[in-house]
């Protein structure tokens, strides 16, 4: 009869989602990762940065308390004695140079994005002003 077919009808429609509601639905998740994952990257980049910061602004303070004893700058990250835990895990390798003694005296730390052991694009420099700079930026 017809009031069976409609009933039949109406109960085969509600059992599932058709293909274009689906399709319609994994286009919004697209939209949606689209938009997320480059800022996701923005920030983790970022914040892998501030490994970078803090620890260029432990180099400068330990450089500092080795000028108030010996009245230079440390040459090496040895001599100030600064070492980095765990570098397995660093995003960051770092490098320092020191020149002259009493008031000429000055220093430059380095930490660079690595890589496999190279830098890879993202410089960051402290010197004994405490002036921070970026060289060359990896995050956008």
């Amino acid at each position: 009869s017809k009031e069976e077919f409609m009933l039949s009808r109406i109960r085969r429609k509600d059992k599932g989602f058709t293909l274009i509601e689906l399709m319609i639905v994994v286009a919004i998740i697209g939209i949606l990762a689209a938009i997320a994952i480059p800022n996701f990257m923005n920030y983790q980049c970022k914040a892998k940065q501030s490994e970078a910061k803090s620890n260029l602004g432990n180099i400068r303070t330990a450089e500092e308390a080795y000028y108030a004893e010996k009245g230079s700058y440390g040459a090496t990250l040895g001599d100030i004695g600064f070492s980095v835990k765990g570098t397995d895990k660093q995003n960051y390798s770092y490098g320092l140079t020191a020149s002259g003694t009493g008031t000429g005296a000055a220093f430059t730390a380095t930490a660079g994005a690595t890589a496999g052991g190279k830098l890879v694009g993202d410089v960051w420099t402290i010197n004994q002003e405490g002036a921070l700079t970026n060289t060359t930026n990896k995050c956008q």
